[in-house]
């Protein structure tokens, strides 16, 4: 079987994925405002209409690579702006879930790692402290065109249904 770089990227942040959630529990939203309460974008880079960012972050148009196939669209987002990496933790698992991905994995060092998944889609945040007081966001997607029709048509990339 003859896989194209679409399908090959999807596999390697899938294995990302799996390292970054084993062992993890899911945290809950200790934020206190829902999502839908703070700023929010309509528009996210490349127009992926399910994730939201709030309005302190504007996107590093320089830092971050897009990739768009047949069968495959994708790439790295790098926002920065001026907002506290817990506060936006918070926010962004709260926004996630209003758009009904899930949260399945999570790890803190100096960086916060957030994974999450939808029916044919990934996407891997790490948010940072940045240089000048400015927090980094850094979005890693993965959003698979042909809906998992060249595997099982109902999973995600571990095998696990979810509701979209």
């Amino acid at each position: 079987m003859k896989m194209n770089v679409g399908m090959k990227l999807l596999i390697f942040l899938s294995a990302a994925l799996i390292l970054v959630s084993a062992g993890c529990a899911s945290n809950k939203n200790t934020f206190g405002n829902d999502a839908s309460g703070a700023p929010q974008l309509t528009n996210f880079a490349d127009d992926i209409k399910d994730i939201t960012l709030p309005t302190e972050l504007t996107w590093d148009r320089k830092g971050s690579m897009v990739i768009k196939t047949e069968s495959f669209r994708g790439g790295i987002f790098i926002y920065k702006g001026r907002a506290e990496v817990m506060s936006l933790k918070d926010y962004m698992i709260a926004s996630m879930q209003d758009n009904k991905w899930r949260l399945v994995g999570e790890t803190a060092s100096k960086d916060i790692m957030l994974a999450f998944i939808k029916p044919n889609k990934t996407c891997i945040m790490v948010i940072s402290e940045g240089v000048l007081g400015k927090t980094e966001l850094k979005l890693h997607v993965a959003i698979d065109k042909t809906g998992g029709a060249s595997a099982s048509s109902n999973a995600n990339t571990f095998n696990d249904s979810i509701s979209q």
